[in-house]
């Protein structure tokens, strides 16, 4: 049985324009965190690269804010701690769970919960704060995708309240932010592996500039993609979208 972490505050609101926005308000304002902060409904969700994140009632939309005081290039590497997390919650509740590079989580290779990470970078260096926001298709998916969706109710499965997923979520989140924060990306690094769809396959990388086609051979030590490429050559890969 999943208990909520010790150290970690809750917000639950009904309505807000988005979880990060929140976040990135109360940041401003001067909280501290570690704070979770929840809504019952999204009006102005968004996805990585401005996309917009559809969220229903009856599908969590949730976003951590911390101050991890660490180089804001490392808690990039949160991105990977918060899809285990989200893995670990649904895979209590549906099979054949894989994680997409870098941040998207499958069910039976279809999208069924996705990240987005927000920074602000203090004048050390380091992140002044950090939003994980991470929303999950527990009731309801958009049909209109560039990748497949689904959620926990389309696979035949009972739906777990967004209440009872946030709990699952947070807890599994703060153990391996734990990990992260006493060993490093290595065993973040590791369990990620474990779940990565695609590795050792053909893949088609699209970058700002170019797309890429190669064989999915690895993640680095900083979480980049290691692209095969033909004549054995491999490319680190930071930023970019993958398909199958």
């Amino acid at each position: 049985m999943s208990t909520w972490p010790v150290g970690y505050r809750l917000v639950a609101l009904e309505e807000v324009d988005s979880t990060n926005e929140e976040a990135r308000r109360r940041a401003a304002a001067g909280e501290p965190g570690p704070l979770w902060i929840t809504a019952a409904r999204q009006v102005k969700g968004r996805g990585r690269r401005g996309r917009e994140w559809v969220a229903p009632a009856g599908n969590l939309s949730a976003t951590l804010l911390i101050r991890p005081a660490r180089p804001a290039a490392d808690c990039a590497q949160l991105s990977f701690v918060a899809a285990l997390a989200a893995a670990d919650m649904l895979a209590r509740r549906v099979p054949s769970i894989t994680l997409k590079w870098p941040n998207d989580v499958l069910a039976s290779g279809k999208k069924i919960a996705g990240i987005l990470l927000e920074s602000e970078t203090a004048a050390d260096g380091t992140a002044a704060w950090l939003a994980i926001g991470i929303g999950v298709n527990l009731k309801a998916f958009p049909a209109e995708t560039d990748l497949p969706a689904t959620s926990v109710a389309e696979l035949g499965h009972p739906a777990p309240s967004p209440q009872d997923a946030l709990l699952d979520l947070a807890d599994a989140f703060a153990t391996w932010y734990e990990a992260w924060r006493e060993a490093g990306f290595q065993p973040i690094r590791d369990g990620w592996l474990s779940r990565a769809h695609g590795l050792g396959l053909r893949i088609r990388v699209r970058l700002a500039r170019e797309e890429l086609s190669g064989v999915f051979r690895d993640i680095d030590d900083a979480g980049a993609l290691v692209l095969g490429l033909p004549g054995g050559v491999t490319r680190k890969i930071s930023a970019g979208e993958v398909f199958f």
